[in-house]
């Protein structure tokens, strides 16, 4: 049986954690929130006191962290995965960072024997706890294959984008993606209800047409268009999604000014105290000025 160590338990993490525990896999789990950390040994994961000694329990160790610099300290920083690691060991990031990040860190770790994958995922915290996320995954193909039942337990989408980095560099164009989405859409509707126009008739013209997108099928009804902005997915999260995509597409040399206006409605959303709000409260920041209410009748 595959010992595996999680470190990161947050809104998706734990509930990830848990369901590799649940598919039977021997689990040893780390996070510097300890009711996190309390409710997977209630569940019957083991706890550890630091990364490194998550690693030297486990054969394959994943990472749900928020931000780059979280992934590199946690993996190579002082008592990090790094410090723990056996030869033929597998780290597996699930993170949503940068793939120049995840890459050099995938290259220190080669030199003590220990290969890497990426799978940042796709969808929502319902997602997570059910099982089904959208699986993006970088690596060679021969580690990837050793780590797939464990994605399996986490996922029902699986994607394998190619080598090294390349589940990050998909994810971080999927949101960035997906937030300009949301963006446009709140602009849009606000205006049209400004215009004397319902969102019942807006949305039932773009149904027709090639303005409809999945934000306005699945995302925006679910939670913006009933008044709710709680996480969801944070508002403070796509704006570091958006900042790395933004510096990748510059690195690139790709032009990327709508990228750049989306991480401007982001940082306007930061700057009004709104970063732990669901990222569909940038609906909510062009109705207040405008004086219009976008919400569904049912």
């Amino acid at each position: 049986m595959t010992n595996v160590g999680f470190i990161g338990l947050g809104i998706m993490g734990g509930p990830m954690a848990l369901n590799v525990l649940r598919g039977g896999r021997s689990l040893t789990v780390f996070d510097t929130n300890a009711d996190a950390v309390d409710r997977l040994v209630a569940a019957g994961a083991k706890a550890a006191a630091s990364p490194a000694a998550v690693a030297r329990a486990s054969d394959v160790v994943i990472t749900m962290l928020p931000d780059a610099p979280d992934v590199e300290r946690v993996a190579l920083g002082p008592n990090g995965l790094r410090d723990g690691f056996k030869a033929g060991s597998i780290y597996l990031d699930m993170s949503t960072i940068d793939p120049q990040t995840g890459r050099g860190v995938g290259a220190e770790l080669a030199k003590i024997g220990v290969a890497m994958v990426d799978s940042p995922v796709g969808k929502t915290a319902e997602h997570a706890v059910k099982g089904t996320l959208t699986l993006m995954v970088g690596g060679e193909p021969d580690v990837v294959a050793r780590v797939r039942p464990i994605l399996d337990l986490m996922g029902t989408d699986f994607f394998y984008c190619g080598g090294p980095g390349a589940g990050h560099a998909m994810k971080l164009v999927n949101n960035l993606l997906a937030t300009a989405l949301i963006a446009v859409n709140s602009e849009c509707l606000v205006a049209g209800v400004k215009a004397g126009l319902t969102l019942d008739v807006m949305t039932s013209v773009m149904k027709t047409t090639m303005a409809w997108n999945n934000q306005l099928a699945i995302a925006m009804p679910a939670r913006p268009f009933k008044g709710d902005f709680e996480p969801g997915f944070m508002l403070r999260l796509a704006h570091k999604d958006c900042r790395l995509a933004a510096r990748m597409i510059e690195a690139l040399g790709v032009a990327g000014p709508v990228g750049k206006a989306t991480l401007a409605v982001c940082q306007e959303g930061l700057d009004a105290g709104l970063g732990g709000k669901d990222v569909g409260v940038i609906l909510s920041m062009r109705e207040a000025p405008a004086g219009a209410t976008v919400r569904s009748q049912t």
